[in-house]
């Protein structure tokens, strides 16, 4: 059981506040200051959505930035996604396939997911999902991700964050 709900064999951890954390699991640096609720877990699979609101009314635009851009700072691999799209579902699988963990920013159960899309929308270009970053660098949806692996320049970009990580510089 995983924070009241029960959990199959293979499938992603779904993060309930903060109960994780009580259970010794341990989460990522906080640099979010602006941010309210349980940062992602290094390995976790899926951001909450009531772990991933911010405080105050949704004009405070300017604090949804600083929580957002922490995410791709802070895991090597991020998919903002949505939860029933077939290329969310896509890339999930990929990493999956290549047994790398990832941390899914859902945004369609997301109190902020609007305002994430529009920042991703200047980020990257683009407003839709999914949109993956390795290594703190945007690589593309789901088709860009897959054409990287097939071209065998996916797997050393993952490898170059956990190089850094294992080095201590990160995470």
């Amino acid at each position: 059981m995983d924070g009241g709900h029960r959990q199959s064999a293979g499938q992603p951890r779904v993060l309930r506040g903060g109960t994780e954390r009580r259970r010794g699991l341990r989460a990522v640096p906080d640099r979010r200051e602006d941010c309210v609720g349980a940062p992602p877990l290094p390995g976790g699979r899926h951001v909450p959505a009531e772990g991933a609101a911010l405080a105050g009314p949704v004009s405070r635009g300017r604090l949804v930035a600083p929580c957002l851009l922490s995410y791709p700072l802070d895991n090597c691999v991020v998919i903002f996604s949505k939860t029933t799209c077939f290329y969310c579902k896509m890339a999930k699988k990929l990493f999956e396939g290549l047994n790398v963990n990832y941390t899914a920013v859902e945004l369609d159960v997301n109190k902020n997911g609007s305002q994430f899309q529009d920042i991703l929308e200047q980020m990257t270009g683009g407003r839709t999902v999914p949109r993956v970053f390795v290594n703190g660098t945007f690589v593309g949806g789901a088709t860009d991700t897959q054409r990287l692996h097939e071209e065998g320049k996916l797997l050393p970009l993952i490898h170059q964050c956990q190089v850094k990580t294992n080095s201590g510089t990160t995470i």
